[in-house]
């Protein structure tokens, strides 16, 4: 028993010691990081994996080789390097909350002295040894934790948002290299129309009957159609390589698969102004954020305000002197900080600062997210307009191709009105696709403005929003 209490100390120490925690280097190489950046692909097993958790399944035509908007975005999901950096910044908001909930531990200090005018004392050695006892008052900790708390619950909501970017980005991309595509098959079209138009005036004019100057001006426009679909072809390629960038992967592996960009849920067609406002203002993550940043600010203020009564430290001591028999000194002592020259009012201050900054910031948030939503609303109704006016006008070019071709039929009409009513009718489709581009990117925009898209993709940011 004498040799258990004698190891007794060293026991505790090592205990103390093996619950510590240990540093672990790792290193960054870039090699590596790049090398599984270029080794990205949208057949990745950890994709299949992720779409099984968080999209209820993996795709029965897996590995798929056509992409649609939904599909692309849960790819971003998992891929794109900006949400991995916003889950580290919630886990390191998490971490804070344990940082805030912690205790503070209490302390010992020896202070040993030497004393040779004891009486009697075969020693001069004296050994007291002092505790100290801190006890938080006036709820300081769990003012701490409610502030850490609500500075977590902003971290998600933060994560929520880089989703919605990260959406954003993808569907803007998406639209644009389908809008490119789609505008070179157009354009391709008429660079045919147009092609045969300057064959037919070529024959009349060597034939003498037509002038220069028709024959010009249709080389002049088959030259004009001939850079607008080298210049749609570039600007599809370079929308591919942004849409590589969106989904957080490299260009090389997005080589062999198609994209389509077909978007029909979440297009409120009858939505208002006010509606919309009231949608956004119940669900957008920045909203809430701005929420949770103003409820941190308040619980920083109480803790301030806390923080002007002094915590109470409680220190017990014991001195010994080296066996001086009846010598044995027992202490019970308290310290208290006296508030009489600093009560804590520069930190007060400076939090009720705080808490008006970001009630500040939330107005003009909550402003900025109204004036979005009445020109995205007001956007998407000008272009529905433009759509429909663009539809009678396409029905209205095929009705005039369909004249031509049948007087032709008939012997009583030219091949030239046919070719040219054929370029009408390929100049209307590009001034459709205008109108279509506008009208998606309008709903973009107000998708954007309430961060209300599909349901099966609101209830995957839901659910890798709820957990770390």
């Amino acid at each position: 028993m004498n040799s258990i209490r004698k190891i007794r100390p060293l026991l505790c120490g090592i205990a103390a010691v093996a619950g510590c925690a240990h540093f672990q280097p790792q290193p960054l190489p870039p090699e590596k990081y790049a090398a599984q950046f270029d080794a990205r692909r949208l057949d990745d097993p950890g994709l299949k994996s992720f779409l099984a958790q968080n999209a209820g399944g993996v795709p029965a035509d897996w590995p798929r080789a056509q992409w649609d908007l939904n599909s692309l975005t849960l790819a971003a999901f998992y891929f794109h390097p900006g949400l991995a950096v916003a889950r580290a910044e919630w886990r390191v908001a998490q971490a804070g909350v344990l940082t805030a909930g912690a205790r503070p531990n209490p302390s010992v200090s020896f202070s040993p002295s030497y004393d040779t005018q004891i009486p009697g004392n075969y020693s001069p050695w004296l050994i007291p040894v002092t505790f100290d006892f801190p006890i938080e008052i006036a709820g300081k900790r769990g003012k701490r934790i409610a502030e850490a708390e609500k500075a977590a619950e902003s971290a998600r909501w933060s994560f929520v948002s880089a989703a919605w970017q990260i959406r954003s980005g993808v569907r803007a991309n998406l639209l644009e290299f389908s809008v490119a595509g789609r505008r070179a098959e157009l354009l391709q079209r008429q660079f045919a129309a147009q092609t045969d138009i300057v064959k037919l005036l070529q024959g009349r004019f060597d034939a003498g009957a037509v002038a220069r100057p028709e024959l010009t001006l249709a080389q002049i426009a088959q030259h004009k159609t001939q850079l607008d679909l080298s210049s749609a072809r570039s600007q599809q390629a370079d929308a591919r390589g942004r849409l590589a960038e969106a989904l957080g992967v490299s260009l090389a592996s997005l080589d062999g698969l198609k994209f389509e960009f077909k978007y029909s849920a979440g297009e409120p067609e009858g939505l208002n102004s006010t509606e919309a406002r009231g949608v956004a203002l119940r669900q957008r993550a920045d909203i809430l954020g701005a929420l949770a940043d103003y409820a941190a600010t308040e619980a920083d203020l109480r803790l301030q305000i806390a923080r002007q009564y002094p915590d109470l430290h409680l220190g017990p001591g014991y001195a010994w002197n080296n066996g001086n028999a009846g010598d044995n000194q027992w202490i019970l002592g308290a310290t208290l900080e006296l508030p009489v020259l600093d009560q804590n009012h520069g930190p007060i201050a400076q939090a009720d600062a705080q808490r008006k900054l970001a009630a500040a910031r939330f107005v003009a948030l909550q402003a900025q997210v109204c004036g979005q939503i009445d020109g995205a609303v007001a956007r998407v109704r000008v272009a529905r307009e433009q759509l429909r006016s663009t539809d009678q006008l396409i029905a209205a070019e095929k009705e005039q191709e369909k004249s031509a071709r049948a007087q032709l039929e008939a012997g009583a009409g030219d091949r030239l009105d046919v070719l040219n009513a054929q370029l009408e009718s390929a100049n209307a489709a590009l001034t459709r696709l205008d109108s279509e581009e506008r009208l998606q990117s309008a709903l973009g925009a107000l998708e954007d403005a309430l961060q209300q898209p599909a349901d099966s993709l609101a209830a995957v940011i839901k659910h890798i929003s709820s957990k770390l």
